[in-house]
C-alpha cells in the first residue's frame, strides 16, 4: 500500500501551525491574587499581524481531510454508513475523552482552591478547538454528494455558491448595527471551499502545476483585493477589534484558505523528495497517526504547564508576563520545546494501541490515503510446500503459458 505522502506533509504542517499559531497569540498572564487572564500579543503588536497568515493552516487541514474522506470514501468496500460511523468514531472518541479528562482536572483544580479567573481561562481554552468538529462532521457526512457535485458540474460551479454566502455574511456584518447576530452559516460555507478543493483534488482534478499555480494566484489575487477594501489584516482573531477574520471566518480567512492549498500543490514534488528522508519522513507520519488527538490538546497543555509552574509563586517570561514587547515573542518561544515535551507525553499515554494483523502483519486500520497495492507476479521458486493446492490463471490464447502452468506441481 502507498499514500499520498505530499498530502501526509500538508496535513502535518497544517496541525503544527495551528498548535504553533495558538501557543504564539494566547498570552496568559499571572494577576496578584494567583489567577490567570488571557491576553494576545498582537493587541500591543500589530506588526505580527502578517505572521498570522502563516501559521491559520485551518484551510489546509480542512482541504486534507476532503482528499483523505474521498479517498476512503472511494476504497471502502462496504455501504456508506459504515464508513460513516468509522470516520466519526476516529473524529469524535478523541473529542469525548477530551471532555471526560478535562473535567476531572477542573474538578480536581475547584477542590485545591483554583481562582475562578484560572478556571474560567482552562474551560474556555480546552472548549475552544471543539468548534472544527461541526462542520467537519457534516462535511464528512455529505463526502458522497459533494464528490457526485464536482464531478457534474465542475470545482468551481460547487466553490461559488460557497463564496456566495461568506460574502453576503461579510457584507451583512458591515451594514447592520453592532452587535448583531447573524445565524453561524459562514462556519460551514468558508471551511466547505478548502474540503471541496480537497475533493476535487482526490478526484483528480487538481493535478500538475498549472492547476496549482492557477489555485495560488486566485486566492492571492483575492487577497489583495480584500485588504485593498479594508478587511483586518490578521487572520486571526484579536481582542479589542471590532472585526475579525475568523470568528465568524471571513473572504479573507477564505481567499487565504485558496492560496495556501495552491501554494501547496506547487510544493509536491519537493514536499515528496523531502519525505524520502528518514527524519522528517517519521515526523510527519507520527503527525499524521495522531493529528486530531494534537489539535484538541495543545490548548490544556498551555493552560496546565502555565498553571502548574505559577503555583511555584515566581512570575516566569513568556509564561506569566503580558506579552506586550518583542521580548515577550522571544522568551515564548524559549518555553515551546517544552510545551511540545509534554504535549507529545500526553498525546502517547492517551494513543490507543495500534491492532495488528495477524502472523505479524502490519497495522489493521489504514488511513484513507493509501493507494491500490501494486500486482503480485506469481513465482513457481517462491510457491509453499509442494502438497498445497494452488490454482493459476492463463489465458486460453497463450499455450507455452499454459503449458508452463501444466508442469506445475499441485
Amino acid at each position: 500500500m502507498s499514500r499520498d505522502r505530499a498530502v501526509d506533509a500538508l496535513r502535518a504542517y497544517a496541525i503544527g501551525g495551528v498548535v504553533l499559531g495558538h501557543w504564539l497569540v494566547t498570552g496568559l498572564v499571572l494577576t496578584g491574587d494567583g489567577g490567570l487572564h488571557q491576553a494576545s500579543p498582537l493587541t500591543a503588536m500589530p506588526d505580527l499581524a502578517p505572521m498570522t497568515w502563516v501559521l491559520q493552516t485551518l484551510g489546509l487541514f480542512f482541504f486534507t481531510a476532503g482528499f483523505g474522506s474521498t479517498r476512503s470514501l472511494a476504497r471502502h468496500p462496504g455501504d456508506a454508513g459504515g464508513w460513516l460511523a468509522g470516520r466519526l468514531r476516529r473524529l469524535l472518541l478523541p473529542a469525548v475523552a477530551l471532555l471526560g479528562v478535562g473535567a476531572a482536572v477542573l474538578l480536581a483544580a475547584t477542590v485545591v482552591g483554583t481562582s475562578d479567573d484560572t478556571l474560567g481561562v482552562a474551560l474556555r481554552l480546552a472548549i475552544s478547538p471543539l468548534w472544527f468538529l461541526l462542520p467537519l462532521v457534516i462535511l464528512v457526512a455529505v463526502t458522497g454528494p459533494l464528490r457526485a457535485a464536482v464531478r457534474r458540474w465542475g470545482v468551481t460551479r460547487c466553490v461559488a455558491p460557497a463564496v456566495a454566502v461568506v460574502a453576503a455574511a461579510d457584507l451583512a456584518v458591515r451594514l447592520l448595527p453592532a452587535g448583531t447576530d447573524l445565524p453561524p452559516v459562514t462556519v460551514l460555507a468558508a471551511w466547505s471551499v478548502p474540503y471541496l478543493l480537497g475533493v476535487a483534488h482526490a478526484d483528480g482534478w487538481l493535478d500538475g502545476r498549472r492547476a496549482g499555480a492557477t489555485v495560488a494566484a486566485g486566492g492571492a489575487v483575492a487577497l489583495a483585493a480584500l485588504l485593498a477594501l479594508g478587511y483586518p489584516v490578521s487572520a486571526v482573531g484579536v481582542p479589542g477589534a471590532g472585526v475579525s477574520n475568523l470568528n465568524p471566518p471571513s473572504l479573507l480567512v477564505v481567499a487565504l484558505a485558496v492560496t495556501q492549498v495552491g501554494l501547496g500543490l506547487l510544493a509536491r514534488p519537493a514536499l515528496r523528495r523531502l519525505l524520502t528522508r528518514p527524519v522528517p519522513g517519521r515526523a510527519v507520519t507520527a503527525v499524521n497517526r495522531s493529528a486530531v488527538r494534537i489539535y484538541l490538546w495543545h490548548q490544556p497543555v498551555l493552560v496546565a504547564v502555565t498553571a502548574l509552574t505559577a503555583r511555584g509563586g515566581l512570575t516566569l517570561p513568556g509564561l506569566h508576563t503580558a506579552p506586550d514587547d518583542p521580548g515577550w515573542v522571544l522568551a515564548r518561544c524559549c518555553w515551546l520545546p517544552l510545551l511540545a515535551v509534554v504535549l507529545v507525553t500526553v498525546v502517547r499515554v492517551g494513543r490507543p494501541r495500534s491492532r495488528r494483523q495477524p502472523g505479524g502483519g502490519g497495522v489493521a486500520s489504514r488511513s484513507a490515503e493509501y493507494g491500490p497495492s501494486t500486482p503480485q507476479v506469481y513465482d513457481h521458486r517462491r510457491s509453499g510446500r509442494p502438497d498445497l493446492q494452488e490454482v493459476i490463471a492463463v489465458r486460453d490464447s497463450d499455450p507455452p503459458s499454459r503449458g508452463r502452468a501444466d508442469g506445475q506441481s499441485r
